[in-house]
């Protein structure tokens, strides 16, 4: 099949449902098993775990480790985007080869802030040098048969960012997502992304072109949010995903699927796992329990070394009495006479990055924050991508802020 039969951007994006909301590419967290729990609550389109285009290619072990007969199963895991990390053509062409009749794109990973991949020379470091992520994409866009795709990151300075992104669209890029935080903004360094950024790009490339936003998506509203003020045609999230799969349901305000109680998505989730082929998901099992019961485990935190002790490699009959412990958990909870009172989702006044925040019950899923210097990140001053200034939490988050999980624990105790 020779690139001019190929699908190009906006054919390539109607042709798989023209999707809104989309799981991103998390290195050993948006594997099969996940992916399949994620499109339940709404995601339009999957990205696998980053995968690294080397390894893929010559060694067998790690590819069964990552890669199944049921992973781009046209009926189960489809649309599917498969993303590599790489710094040689060659060797990233050879691996996308392996799964181009699996899937519907092969994604270039150029995001990647992490120390191993600045050791590794990929992901966000690439950015460093634009002759060889030419290479990378453009052998992709000239010897596959499907399309090929590209995340990135922004520069402080918004009109490199632009020429970055044309750069990688001239080099065969279908699709290009930009998440709106600089290399450096990872961890407790992380902030906030930048979405007049965003719409920066957008606004100053081809109308045509095929535009994914990611960042700042913490609760179902936010994906509405993104969309209007970055005029994207989809919405990516990650952490957001990783701790609240709903945060992908935008078709009504149903309080059990877009804060689901994380007995039933715990439970959901692990009946999923144990239908999948391979190793990648039984791998990302515990993973993916701390996650969905982050909240959870900080009052119940005899829980805690139950998970991390027990191994992924355990019998599932193991990992079957976690789950029962939460579900007995959670039920003695709605025993409680006054649980219509307790079971209530309040929203906050919007703060000045345009959102508002939420105090949402502990035994449903939600949105992570992390501590920073002894705070919350949901009641410090978070800096932007690019911008100088601070975005201060409001003067009514500073002055009550409470952690969820000490009122949650108060409760616990008065009820």
């Amino acid at each position: 099949m020779t690139v001019t039969e190929k699908l190009n951007g906006r054919k390539l994006y109607d042709a798989i449902g023209q999707p809104k909301t989309i799981v991103a590419p998390m290195v050993d967290q948006s594997e099969l098993a996940w992916r399949i729990l994620s499109r339940r609550y709404g995601a339009d389109l999957c990205y696998t775990p980053m995968f690294h285009a080397r390894l893929f290619a010559n060694e067998e072990k790690y590819r069964n480790s990552m890669w199944s007969s049921m992973d781009g199963d046209k009926e189960l895991d489809r649309p599917l985007v498969v993303q590599f990390c790489a710094n040689d053509p060659d060797t990233l062409l050879q691996a996308a080869k392996l799964v181009e009749d699996k899937c519907d794109a092969i994604d270039l990973n150029l995001g990647c802030p992490q120390g191993i991949a600045r050791k590794g020379k990929y992901g966000a470091f690439l950015m460093d040098d634009w002759d060889l992520v030419y290479k990378l994409i453009n052998i992709l866009h000239n010897n596959l048969k499907i399309p090929v795709t590209a995340k990135i990151r922004i520069y402080d300075d918004k009109e490199k960012s632009l020429e970055y992104a044309k750069m990688v669209l001239s080099a065969g890029a279908q699709f290009l997502t930009v998440h709106g935080r600089t290399r450096d903004m990872k961890g407790q360094a992380t902030g906030l992304a930048n979405w007049k950024v965003i719409k920066y790009l957008r606004d100053n490339l081809p109308k045509d072109q095929v535009f994914f936003s990611n960042g700042n998506i913490l609760y179902p509203e936010d994906i509405e949010r993104c969309t209007e003020e970055t005029t994207c045609d989809a919405v990516m999230s990650a952490e957001g995903n990783l701790y609240n799969p709903g945060v992908f349901y935008t078709k009504s305000n149903d309080k059990d699927k877009q804060y689901c109680r994380v007995d039933k998505m715990l439970r959901e989730y692990f009946e999923i796992v144990k239908t999948c082929d391979g190793v990648a998901s039984r791998h990302a099992m515990k993973a993916h329990f701390f996650k969905l019961l982050h909240a959870f485990l900080n009052v119940h935190k005899e829980l805690r070394p139950v998970i991390g002790k027990t191994s992924v490699n355990s019998d599932f009959s193991e990992w079957e009495k976690i789950v029962i412990k939460v579900e007995e958990l959670v039920e003695e909870i709605y025993k409680k006479d006054n649980i219509e009172e307790l079971d209530t989702i309040t929203i906050g006044e919007v703060e000045k990055w345009g959102g508002s925040y939420k105090t949402i019950p502990y035994w449903r899923c939600q949105p992570y924050f992390r501590t920073v210097d002894g705070e919350k990140q949901n009641a410090r001053s978070l800096k932007v991508a690019g911008e100088s200034e601070l975005i201060e939490a409001s003067s009514e988050k500073r002055k009550v802020i409470e952690t969820a999980e000490q009122r949650e624990s108060n409760k616990k105790v008065k009820v």
